[in-house]
C-alpha cells in the first residue's frame, strides 16, 4: 500500500480538499499510479498531516468536503483514503466513544461513510481505508477522555467495519498505558508491543470501553529515520525483535506480556514515515526498515535476500562471568550484538567467527539480554541469555 501526502484544505478553508504534487506533474503522478496499480498495489490518499487543520463545522462544509475528496479520488485514481487528522483538527468534548456529541466528529464521520458509499456506486468496489492517528487520540484514552486524547475513539468505532489499515504513528509520543497497567516509553520493543497489542484488545477509557480491531485490520507505524520524527525512532533489530513477539514468532523482547498466549498471526504489516527517508544511508543503513519487513511478513516479495536465522547453543545460561558459544558454519568477523529487556542495545562488539566465541558478560547488570550474531555470510543467529 503506497500513501501519498497529503491533501489538505485549499486556503482560507478547512474542508474544500485540495492535492498538490510537489516534485512531478499531476500527469506524471496519474501515470504512476496507474503503473502501481498494475503491479496489485494500492495506491491512497492521505488526508491532513501534521501541518493542516481539517473542520467541518456546518452541513455545508461536510459536503464540500466530500465533493472535493472525491474530486481528487476520480482524477488521480486512487484506491482510497488515509485519514491522518492531527492537532487541532481532532477534538471531543465529551459523549462516549459509541455516542461522539462534538458535531465536526459526526460530520467526519458522515463524510467519510459518504464518500464510501460515492466511491461503491461509481467503480462497484469498496473504498480502502486506512487511519493513521497519533498515539495521544487513541492509546492516550487510557489516560483522559478530552481534547485529543482518545479524540479519534469515535471515529474508529464508528467505520470499525470498513477500516483495512489501522496504523497508530507509534512516535512523537510520550509514554503511553498499556492494557496490563505499565507505562511504557515510545522507542523500545515494550512500547511496540504494548501499544499494538491495546488497539486489538481494546481498553477502557472516560467515554466507555473501546471494542479493539481485528489483528489483520492493525500494522505497526513506525519512523524510517530519526531524522523523520521527533521521537520514537527504534533500531532495526528492535523493531524485527518486537514484531516477532507480537506474530508469535519470537521470544519476548522486553518486560511487557502479551495479554493472548502466541500472538496475532494475522497482524496486517508494517507501515512507516517514510519511505523517502528509509531511502537515506544515514537513517540505520538504507532501506532498513523495508529490509525488516521483508524478513518478518515476506521474505519473497522483492530482491532483499532473506538471511538464515538460528538458535545459538550458550554456555553457561545463567552465566555471572563469561559464557561461550559454538559458532558452526560461519568463517569470517562476526558483528555482535546485545539487546536488554527494554530493547535497548547495551553493546555491539565484534569477533573472528570460527570454533567458540568467549564472551564477557561482567560489566551487565543482572537481568535477560538477547544476544545476536551477524556473519558476512548473511546467517544470523540469536539466544537469550540470563547474567546473574
Amino acid at each position: 500500500v503506497i500513501t501519498l501526502s497529503f491533501a489538505v484544505p485549499s486556503v482560507g478553508t478547512t474542508y474544500d480538499m485540495e492535492f498538490v504534487p510537489a516534485e512531478e506533474s499531476p500527469a506524471a503522478v496519474i501515470a504512476d499510479i496507474s503503473d502501481l496499480q498494475a503491479q496489485g498495489k494500492k495506491v491512497v490518499l492521505s488526508i491532513g498531516g501534521a501541518n493542516a487543520s481539517v473542520h467541518l463545522n456546518s452541513d455545508a462544509e461536510r459536503d464540500q468536503f466530500v465533493t472535493s475528496m472525491m474530486a481528487l479520488i476520480v482524477t488521480y485514481g486512487f484506491d482510497g483514503i488515509d485519514i491522518d487528522l492531527e492537532g487541532t483538527s481532532v477534538s471531543i468534548s465529551g459523549g462516549s466513544i459509541q455516542a461522539p456529541t462534538d458535531l465536526p466528529m459526526q460530520r467526519m464521520i458522515q463524510a467519510i461513510g459518504m464518500i464510501m458509499d460515492l466511491y461503491r456506486a461509481q467503480f462497484g468496489t469498496k473504498l480502502f481505508l486506512t487511519m493513521a492517528p497519533e498515539t495521544a487520540y487513541v492509546q492516550g484514552g487510557q489516560s483522559a477522555w478530552g481534547g485529543i486524547w482518545g479524540a479519534y475513539l469515535p471515529l474508529i468505532h464508528a467505520l470499525r467495519d470498513s477500516i483495512d489499515i489501522l496504523q497508530v504513528q507509534l512516535y512523537n509520543s510520550g509514554s503511553m498505558y498499556g492494557v496490563d497497567g505499565g507505562i511504557y516509553t515510545q522507542g523500545t520493543a515494550d512500547f511496540i508491543v504494548s501499544q499494538t497489542e491495546a488497539v486489538i484488545q481494546g481498553f477502557n477509557t472516560g467515554g466507555g470501553f473501546f471494542m479493539g480491531l481485528d489483528p489483520e485490520q492493525v500494522a505497526v507505524a513506525l519512523p524510517a529515520c530519526a531524522s523523520a520524527a521527533g521521537g520514537g525512532f527504534t533500531d532495526s533489530l528492535t523493531v524485527r525483535m518486537a514484531v516477532e513477539y507480537l506474530l508469535g514468532q519470537g521470544p519476548q523482547p522486553g518486560s511487557y506480556q502479551l495479554q493472548q498466549a502466541g500472538g496475532y498471526p494475522t497482524l496486517r504489516g508494517m507501515m512507516t514515515w517514510s519511505v523517502n527517508w528509509d531511502a537515506a544511508a544515514a537513517c540505520d543503513g538504507a532501506w532498513s526498515f523495508a529490509d525488516v519487513y521483508e524478513r518478518v511478513f515476506d521474505p519473497l516479495a522483492t530482491a532483499i535476500a532473506l538471511r538464515e536465522k538460528q538458535t545459538l547453543s550458550v554456555f553457561p545460561n545463567p552465566a555471572s562471568d563469561r559464557v561461550f558459544i559454538a559458532v558452526d558454519g560461519s568463517s569470517g568477523p562476526l558483528d555482535i550484538r546485545w539487546t536488554d529487556a527494554m530493547g535497548r542495545i547495551v553493546r555491539s562488539e565484534g569477533h573472528q567467527g570460527e570454533g567458540v566465541v568467549e564472551l564477557s558478560v561482567r560489566d551487565l547488570s543482572t537481568g535477560t539480554y538477547v544476544i545476536e550474531l551477524a556473519a558476512v555470510d548473511g546467517a544470523i543467529r540469536r539466544a537469550v541469555v540470563v547474567v546473574e
